[in-house]
């Protein structure tokens, strides 16, 4: 297997098993110590710890979350991946308490690895249509 397709294969366990199957024990095997996320959450504290937080927070305000790759594109040690999550915010998110609402969220995420684990990201998502599906903010 090339360099990247074994790129793209180490994103695609880290949607499926760290996300999807919500096993964050298992970025220890996909994610650098020190990764770094290139535009971090709001409050996101950094290192693979940071992030493992900052999905727990997801899956908390979120619990059926499950996101589906859309398109997955490889170049060197950057993987491209467009993506579409759901799932039904049932816990704060934001300071937005639960609303029960299902939301569907379209996004990018630009992934950088190293040694073949994750070491950079820099994740791009429709959070304006996410909090105008919650109700948050109006519709245009």
């Amino acid at each position: 297997m090339s360099t990247i397709e074994s790129n793209k294969a180490v994103i695609g366990r880290f949607i499926e098993e760290v996300i999807n199957q919500n096993r964050l024990d298992r970025a220890d095997d996909l994610v650098v110590e020190d990764f770094v996320e290139l535009d971090p959450f709001p409050g996101q504290r950094p290192g693979r710890e940071g992030l493992k937080e900052v999905l727990g927070m997801m899956r908390t305000a979120f619990p059926d979350i499950h996101w589906v790759v859309d398109e997955m594109v490889a170049e060197g040690d950057k993987v491209v991946t467009r993506f579409t999550w759901k799932g039904t915010h049932r816990g704060a998110f934001l300071g937005v308490p639960p609303t029960g609402k299902g939301v569907t969220v379209k996004g990018v995420v630009i992934d950088q690895l190293a040694d073949g684990k994750m070491s950079k990201s820099r994740i791009l998502m429709d959070s304006l249509g996410m909090m105008q599906q919650l109700g948050v903010v109006p519709s245009a």
